[in-house]
């Protein structure tokens, strides 16, 4: 018995001293431009708001954790109903650049994002704001999940008639949902339900429930992104899948494809407040 630990302890000091450290190195690639350009129109409000912001960053090597702002481009929206310009500025050093003057965008109008960066222009497709309507209902009750409660939320909103749609929900912490009508009756009241863990807040907290509605482009867009796990974290775009185009070209070289997207929503806003679980 001795002797057969005595030849295992030997293997064992032997597979520990042949241990290497690899080293690993990447290719570095050019850095490409991303775009976080999400307009929300806040309708449900009086006066109507909009948060019009866009967000330029680069893309990094795959160790690197830093993520690059970029601070030097020139950006603009062009109303392509009027030819009016929109013009932006950046507003600080964290690449998040906003119009110069009040901008809500109209309804039926087309919009286009332009950014000017390294002598070289991009475009996104034209754009329009996307309808939706308000939370109607919110009830909260709690579920057994495997062998803990869960928070549930069972939020409701009456679908637009006429048409087919698409719905964003932007739930706390950057926990994103998507909702179609293409399951229910058109024009009917939707009711979706949204897990909360208890664990992840200090209860009673209030947090803040957007609901956008989007296109069918920005619904495929957006699932893809969330599948490949781009929605955790600082938001949606904080990790942009390197293949995952979205809708804005590079006028200049073609090859030189941007990473991002350009939409515009009307969005409602509800203060909803997470309650213990009562046993």
């Amino acid at each position: 018995m001795k002797k057969t630990y005595y030849i295992l302890a030997g293997l064992l000091l032997f597979l520990s001293s042949c241990e290497k450290v690899v080293d690993v190195n990447l290719p570095s690639i050019e850095p490409k431009l991303v775009v976080d350009a999400t307009f929300e129109v806040y309708f449900n409000e009086s006066p109507v708001t909009a948060d019009t912001d866009v967000k330029l960053t680069l893309t990094t090597d795959f160790f690197d954790e830093n993520i690059p702002p970029l601070n030097s481009a020139t950006v603009f929206v062009t109303n392509l109903t009027d030819n009016t310009i929109i013009n932006y500025s950046n507003k600080n050093d964290e690449g998040f650049y906003s119009a110069d003057s009040n901008f809500i965008p109209e309804d039926d109008v087309a919009y286009e994002l332009t950014i000017i960066y390294n002598n070289e222009t991009y475009k996104s497709i034209p754009t329009k704001k996307i309808k939706s309507n308000p939370i109607t209902n919110i009830v909260q009750t709690s579920r057994l999940f495997f062998v803990d409660e869960v928070i549930e939320l069972q939020l409701s909103f009456l679908d637009l008639a006429d048409e087919e749609n698409f719905y964003l929900f932007n739930l706390s912490k950057n926990e994103f949902s998507l909702v179609s009508d293409r399951l229910f009756t058109d024009g009917a009241v939707i009711t979706t339900s949204e897990f909360f863990d208890p664990e992840d807040f200090e209860l009673p907290e209030t947090i803040e429930i957007k609901l956008s509605g989007i296109d069918r482009a920005y619904f495929n867009y957006f699932r893809i992104l969330s599948s490949q796990g781009g929605t955790g974290g600082g938001g949606p775009f904080e990790t942009v899948p390197s293949t995952l185009l979205g809708n804005i070209i590079n006028n200049t070289t073609d090859t030189n494809f941007p990473l991002g997207y350009f939409h515009i929503s009307e969005t409602n806003t509800v203060a909803v407040t997470l309650n213990e679980i009562e046993n």
